[in-house]
């Protein structure tokens, strides 16, 4: 099957485009909040502590949404829960803008991050399904790709218009994406697996989640938590501070959103590379090569002492850190039947949020006892380090095989 096979099959494009431009939108949301912090943070007079905390509600949200929505998934459809939690994030996004105190925007930001953590394992999974074995990772990885597009439009937002109009605005945009819901309600279908899945006796949620940790893929399941722990908890840590850690380098707030949407730009070929490469040398290549560049990109970032080497640096970051992000969510969904595929990807993700719940929130206390930024950096050097390791060992590579 040539690599342009994909994009020739109308509803196969269809399914990919429209489940892109949902995690387009997710993107978009995340990262306007790594903006509005920035922007919030001279407004509202926050410390390194707030803003942490702020980034972290988000977090903790997403680790509920994910398990919640998996869960769900395997029992009511893939298309279903993707629509209802595109609804919940646009509308928690929506009135995050009227937001009249700090509390308030914490308690919209769990609910925005429920209905964004919940998405977005299910969006890959229903990828997943409805591709052939020779398309499918290259798929699930053009499907992450959006998340890129997402953060540019976001960093085009704030360069553009928190500036001048706010970051009251900003999150007002993020409403938008529930009209998006309308459309995608008849534009796609559920998978074809799990509709044939759908005809038999569902499987009780107890013998799911027994099923995840079974002999036959604890293994995978170990390794997966690992995976996504590691991956989430460094890039939550670096990315949502970076606007931040750019004024700590002496940078204005707006010359910060403009290196930050610089750097954002080399995430798309990071993931059309690793989109053509795990179809040629696997998950695991992918994965292991870009995770230990992600590693090097970050211990470099936080030691450059000059403007060149500060966006040299951050655009490796942001390259390496976001193909094996591509490679992570194509990889996850193969290491489980269709039974409890959502459930086990699931619950990994939500794992994997308790990272990105952590992270935001140690750096923040790292800044407030004035850490030297080189060497928080170097503690997300170590991090994505296992998380190589972890798939080195334990990973089995799924390349070309049949979902079951």
């Amino acid at each position: 099957m040539s690599q342009m096979t994909l994009l020739r099959n109308p509803k196969q494009r269809k399914l990919l485009l429209s489940a892109g431009l949902s995690w387009m939108f997710d993107a978009m949301d995340v990262g306007m909040i790594s903006f509005v912090v920035a922007a919030l943070a001279k407004e509202w007079s926050l410390g390194p502590e707030k803003i942490g905390l702020l980034t972290s509600i988000n977090s903790v949200g997403m680790a509920v949404g994910a398990a919640a929505a998996g869960i769900l998934a395997d029992r009511f459809g893939r298309k279903s829960v993707l629509l209802w939690t595109l609804l919940i994030f646009s509308a928690a996004s929506g009135l995050s803008a009227f937001a009249t105190g700090f509390a308030i925007l914490c308690v919209l930001r769990f609910v925005a991050g429920f209905g964004l953590g919940g998405e977005l394992p299910v969006a890959s999974t229903l990828v997943s399904e409805s591709m052939p074995a020779a398309e499918r990772g290259r798929a699930v990885v053009l499907l992450e790709s959006f998340w890129a597009l997402g953060w540019i439009a976001s960093a085009l937002i704030a360069f553009f218009i928190i500036p001048d109009y706010g970051w009251r605005v900003a999150f007002a945009i993020g409403a938008v994406p529930a009209l998006y819901a309308l459309y995608l309600r008849k534009a796609i279908d559920d998978s074809p697996r799990f509709t044939e899945m759908k005809k038999q006796k569902p499987v009780p949620l107890g013998q799911r989640i027994a099923a995840v940790w079974s002999s036959e893929y604890r293994r995978s399941t170990i390794m997966l938590w690992i995976l996504w722990f590691t991956v989430v908890f460094s890039y939550y840590g670096m990315f949502l501070w970076l606007p931040t850690v750019m004024v700590l380098k002496g940078f204005s707030l707006v010359k910060s959103f403009e290196y930050v949407l610089i750097m954002t730009l080399a995430q798309l070929p990071g993931y059309f590379t690793a989109a053509y490469f795990i179809e040629k040398f696997g998950r695991k290549f992918v994965l292991v090569i870009y995770l230990l560049l992600t590693a090097v990109s970050a211990a470099w970032f936080g030691n450059a002492t000059t403007e060149g080497m500060l966006m040299a640096a951050g655009i490796c970051l942001s390259f390496f850190n976001l193909g094996a992000w591509g490679g992570m969510y194509a990889y996850s969904p193969e290491l489980y039947p269709t039974a409890v595929r959502s459930t086990g990807v699931g619950l990994a993700t939500s794992f994997g949020r308790i990272g990105g719940i952590l992270a935001p929130l140690l750096v923040g206390v790292l800044v407030g006892k004035d850490v030297n930024i080189s060497t928080i950096f170097m503690l997300f050097f170590v991090t994505i380090v296992i998380g190589a390791l972890a798939v080195l060992v334990l990973g089995k590579e799924t390349k070309g095989t049949e979902l079951t």
